[in-house]
């Protein structure tokens, strides 16, 4: 993250004395620009696995490796793209150049042979659009300004507005006029997201410009900026084109490889990511060492961080092995006929939707009764909701062996247990690591944190393939692992408490 611009300079012309309940005019722009970005996003992801099988003939196995992979690159790109914002680009040329990639990508993804071309260029493009979005969310108002977090809760709403639509729109045209039709509709989304951003700069103040600009009177990217983004998305091309190359010539050493060997390649390639930067800089002399309260806050996050993995490897089959049981095991008629899949898909913003605030207000007076329970207790109930949700799940599996396809309400229960479960840790995670983390290892933290969460779709996409060996069923391995993990954290509760120093 970039050091906070000087209030004065981030002062939209609508922020001003006698409208202290007014949000910047910009947070909507931001707010449209997102829904549709993640329209054409999750769009894409709800359709990736069922294109895979049904039209490409991968086994469900090798699908499902494919979208983990992908779901884990997904999220270790944001790494790369933050610190080329904070330190060259600036958010806004950021935010343009990884939506003309993501633009790109999803339009490539409509033509069989450019599969791996369009995966590639919204991996690219998500890493530059995803993390500086928010950045201009915050950069929008000053410190202390009490319409922050009510600012961060409208543009939450936008991201899964647009998750809704998305599986409603793109999968019922896959589903009437052929794939290419959903993944086309993705391309519009995100053509329109970026339409959105581009005309309404002149609301963003003067927030996300390069590096040394932030003082300027200018509101708008110069024609310099342009031919940066230009050349940075034609690099972009160029870049996917000889990784998915090199990929193909090393497809057969990757293949030789079992789950474990494949996690620590993985694992070591993104260590490396994350490393470069720290690696290149000198370390400062004068930096004061942690203190033990600091290192004790520090490894309260890395313990919830790596808790919260088994949360994400259950949350991420909604797009893998869920949607391929919506596909073949599941009652999808309606009035005679027969919904798409990735309909399913909309359950989880929906409930969000309509669920996020009663939730925000109920852990709010929660947590100032004398009832209050700490984070690390409400993360373990996420832990038991999404295990729940897989006891669901294995009796409509088990449901489905004895008499094939089941209501979709088994579905949908299931979705919304694991949405609770969301609401209990995700955004209540997120506040964990910034008020836990010393401040000069926030970022690095936050990295931390997302690499697991991004380290969990990969397992998440894995694991079926993997349990299989071992004729175990995957539900029932969740359902282990969830509950499981859940305890220990139980468990931990006291200690974590204590080295949490205050911040419940």
């Amino acid at each position: 993250m970039s050091a906070a611009p000087d209030a004065s300079a981030t002062v939209p012309p609508d922020r001003g004395p006698g409208t202290p309940a007014r949000h910047p005019r910009g947070l909507y722009v931001l707010f449209f620009s997102e829904a549709w970005e993640r329209f054409s996003f999750y769009g894409m992801k709800g359709l990736l696995v069922l294109y895979l099988v049904g039209r490409l003939g991968y086994s469900e196995n090798d699908a499902l490796s494919v979208y983990g992979t992908y779901g884990f690159l997904v999220y270790a790109t944001p790494l790369v793209g933050g610190y080329l914002a904070d330190k060259v680009l600036g958010a806004r040329k950021a935010i343009i150049l990884g939506g003309i990639s993501m633009a790109l990508g999803h339009l490539a993804m409509a033509f069989e042979p450019l599969l791996f071309h369009g995966m590639g260029l919204i991996i690219v493009g998500n890493g530059f659009f995803k993390p500086n979005v928010s950045t201009i969310v915050g950069s929008l108002y000053e410190d202390r300004d009490p319409r922050r977090d009510a600012g961060f809760t409208i543009f939450y709403l936008g991201i899964n507005v647009g998750a809704a639509l998305s599986g409603i729109v793109c999968g019922t045209l896959a589903n009437q006029f052929g794939w290419h039709w959903g993944f086309s509709a993705a391309t519009v989304g995100m053509v329109a997201g970026l339409l959105v951003f581009v005309w309404g700069q002149k609301l963003l103040g003067k927030a996300g410009f390069p590096p040394g600009r932030e003082a300027t009177e200018q509101s708008r990217l110069l024609q310099q900026d342009w031919v940066h983004i230009v050349a940075g998305a034609a690099g972009s091309v160029v870049l996917v084109a000889a990784v998915v190359a090199a990929g193909r010539a090393l497809m057969p050493w990757w293949s030789a490889l079992d789950f474990w060997q494949k996690l620590l390649v993985v694992a070591g390639v993104a260590a490396a990511v994350l490393l470069a930067p720290k690696l290149r800089r000198a370390p400062a002399a004068s930096a004061p060492k942690l203190t033990r309260a600091e290192w004790e806050q520090v490894a309260v996050v890395v313990i919830i961080a790596m808790m919260g993995m088994y949360f994400w490897m259950g949350f991420e089959q909604a797009g893998g092995t869920m949607n391929l049981f919506a596909e073949q095991r599941t009652d999808r008629s309606l009035f005679g006929w027969n919904f798409p899949a990735p309909w399913f898909q909309t359950v989880n913003p929906v409930v969000i939707i309509l669920g996020g605030m009663p939730a925000a207000m109920l852990w709010e007076r929660w947590d100032r009764s004398r009832r209050a329970i700490s984070t690390p207790t409400k993360m373990a109930i996420a832990l038991f909701l999404v295990g729940l949700g897989f006891v669901v799940m294995y009796a409509a599996h088990l449901r489905s062996e004895a008499v094939g396809p089941v209501s979709p309400l088994w579905l949908i229960s299931v979705y919304v247990l694991h949405t609770m479960g969301e609401l209990c840790l995700s955004p209540i995670g997120l506040s964990l690591v910034t008020k836990l983390s010393p401040p000069r290892l926030v970022s690095g933290l936050m990295g931390f944190w997302f690499f697991m969460t991004g380290a969990a779709e990969y397992v998440a996409g894995h694991l079926q393939g993997f349990i299989a060996q071992y004729g175990w069923n995957v539900y029932a391995f969740l359902i282990a692992s969830s509950f499981a993990a859940g305890l220990v954290l139980l468990a931990l509760v006291p200690l974590l408490k204590k080295w949490m120093h205050g911040h419940a």
